[in-house]
């Protein structure tokens, strides 16, 4: 607990950037017609690339005893990676649904 103290008050501007993009997304989200979810999730997923590459960075510069850390960039790389792989599939879902059926006789 104290681990986790100490990372907030050392990180609080980070903190604050956090909460606020949580607040802004759910907002934007909220606002967007329901027709238009699948093509933004579509670009959320360079934001998960984003994220990954923020994970692996957090996880590089991380002591090796420093639990926290480790633990908090594996949960970013994690949940960063259901986010690309669901957005894939849904946007290649989407995609088919442009494409010409052809007619059964």
């Amino acid at each position: 607990m104290d681990a986790l103290i100490s990372f907030i008050s050392e990180n609080l501007l980070m903190v604050y950037i956090l909460v606020f993009a949580i607040f802004l997304g759910t907002e934007v989200i909220s606002k967007v017609p329901t027709v238009l979810h699948t093509p933004l999730m579509s670009g959320a997923n360079a934001i998960s690339g984003v994220v990954i590459i923020g994970a692996i960075l957090l996880i590089r510069q991380a002591e090796p005893q420093n639990y926290f850390v480790l633990t908090l960039g594996f949960i970013g790389i994690a949940l960063a990676s259901i986010n690309v792989v669901g957005g894939y599939a849904v946007t290649d879902r989407m995609l088919d649904m442009f494409k010409n059926k052809k007619k059964k006789k």
